[in-house]
């Protein structure tokens, strides 16, 4: 049985409502900016979840 996170639910909300929208990596990081200064107590999460997607092309170690 594979696992569901609750965030999962979100996921599938987003793909349903926006997937076939275009964006822009600068569209999606000034998303990031709003959420954040609406709610601050998700920035270490939007920091690292930014970081992840910048550097997901990167050669690992």
């Amino acid at each position: 049985m594979a696992l569901v996170y609750f965030t999962d639910r979100g996921i599938e909300e987003l793909a349903s409502r926006r997937g076939d929208d275009e964006v822009t990596i600068d569209w999606l990081a000034e998303r990031f900016r709003v959420f954040v200064d609406l709610n601050p107590e998700f920035e270490t999460p939007i920091e690292r979840l930014a970081t992840w997607l910048a550097r997901l092309d990167d050669d690992e170690d």
